[in-house]
């Protein structure tokens, strides 16, 4: 999962645990708001009829020859009384829901209860409003604050989206120039990424100075088997030369010429084997020129015709099933020869007596797939992953007595064209080497 995504799917996870917790807290919250706005409304009614009763007097409540005086909204919302209190030790100044009963009907309300002295007398005043009054303005604020909140969390994931874009947008081209749009291990010219982040400043950085390291050893690697294998060719044709001269003496017994044939052998291995590591360093350079048409039926012809005698030693059947118009252009045809002798070399090599090779094409969205399939010993699955590697020789090329520098020609010649490899094997029934050239590649497939 991208970082982008991660950050995205964090802020929203967080966002919905917001509004979760505000959904479960907000009915308290506004009950609690109402509750003290309305504690408020009550003091303020009482502290303004008592400041009527000290200036006006209590007869404008409580009329002469009454001890009780009450007052009622018409829908019974609000309602104030107020009483003579004859309990001499009895004051209070509290605010609580209590129930009242109305004209036959119970009804719950705020109250505000108050006891206060003029002269002589005490009375008690209450002053309440209706809890459902309170219900019925809460339900409203709750569904605004809900909405708020809604409206702020989707503005927060949008700015957040549109600054997370932002951040990290020098990170997605330093993925994009860097890694993802490099040519291994061909990287060019550094291109500092523009940004202001100091973390991806030093990633730029880090990461160019690796790639600078990589490429440095890679050209190292390169010059030397070059070199190395082109010093090792004058030795080697010294050497051929002096022993092919040594069997022109005529005093060279039999025992002698014995050990010559086996240093000639030797040397015609190490020559070869110099000659395939030439070849891999001049494709891995670039040194060929990709400009041939080749007709793929013949040039696996000329492959057949190199090898037929090997196919003959092991009685093996050899069958090219491809259309008689499947042309390569834009290929050189000297490398693409090397990749197929390659491949049913080894096709030959680790197959069975009285075995089978099979080629066969298939097109597959433009591109062009070309199936070589054998009935040999297979390739266990540990050895699977190394081999296309020069440096690691699978059981398969020991026994076989291989240098194991068939595949890695394969691979270089291949990553040299842009076509695509893939493998299935299964140990002891076969293998099946899928070459998958790109639409760039073919002139036209039948």
């Amino acid at each position: 999962m991208k970082l982008k995504t991660k950050l995205t799917l964090f802020n929203a996870i967080s966002k919905l645990v917001i509004v979760v917790l505000f959904v479960l807290l907000v009915p308290f919250i506004i009950k609690k708001i109402s509750h003290n706005y309305v504690d408020n409304n009550l003091i303020k009614q009482k502290n303004k009829f008592l400041q009527i009763v000290k200036t006006q007097g209590i007869k404008n409540y409580i009329p002469d020859g009454e001890t009780y005086g009450s007052y009622y909204l018409p829908l019974k919302e609000e309602y104030l009384t107020i009483e003579n209190d004859t309990v001499p030790t009895h004051f209070v100044d509290t605010i609580k829901n209590e129930r009242r009963l109305v004209e036959r009907d119970t009804i719950e309300y705020r109250i505000l209860s108050h006891t206060f002295k003029i002269g002589n007398e005490k009375y008690l005043l209450e002053i309440g409003k209706s809890v459902e009054t309170l219900n019925e303005t809460s339900t409203p604020l709750q569904n605004i604050a809900f909405g708020v909140l809604i409206g702020m969390i989707l503005l927060t994931i949008l700015a957040d989206q549109l600054y997370t874009n932002r951040v990290l947008k020098p990170l997605g081209l330093i993925i994009k120039t860097k890694l993802i749009g490099q040519k291994f291990p061909n990287f060019g010219s550094y291109q500092e990424v523009k940004t202001s982040t100091s973390d991806f400043q030093h990633l730029d950085i880090s990461i160019h100075q690796m790639i600078e390291a990589i490429e440095a050893a890679f050209q190292k690697e390169r010059e030397f088997i070059s070199n190395a294998s082109h010093e090792l060719m004058t030795p080697i044709s010294i050497l051929q030369s002096k022993i092919e001269n040594m069997f022109e003496q005529e005093d060279i017994n039999d025992e002698v010429k014995l050990r010559l044939l086996e240093m000639q052998k030797i040397l015609n291995r190490l020559k070869s084997i110099t000659k395939t590591l030439l070849l891999i360093s001049q494709i891995e350079n670039e040194q060929f020129l990709k400009e041939d048409k080749v007709s793929l039926n013949e040039l696996l012809q000329e492959v057949n015709d190199e090898i037929s005698v090997r196919l003959v030693d092991k009685n093996l059947t050899f069958d090219v099933l491809i259309p008689q118009d499947s042309i390569l252009v834009n290929v050189n045809k000297f490398l693409i020869f090397n990749l197929f002798f390659n491949l049913v070399n080894n096709a030959i090599k680790y197959n069975r007596e009285d075995g089978e090779i099979v080629i066969t094409t298939e097109s597959e969205n433009g591109n062009l797939i070309v199936n070589i399939t054998d009935s040999g010993i297979g390739i266990s699955t540990e050895d699977m992953p190394f081999i296309f590697n020069r440096f690691k020789k699978v059981r398969q090329s020991m026994q076989q007595d291989s240098f194991g520098l068939g595949l890695p020609i394969v691979k270089s010649i291949a990553a040299f064209h842009q076509i695509k490899i893939e493998v299935d094997s299964v140990k002891d029934l076969g293998s099946n080497f899928k070459l998958i050239f790109p639409a760039d590649l073919i002139e036209r497939i039948g």
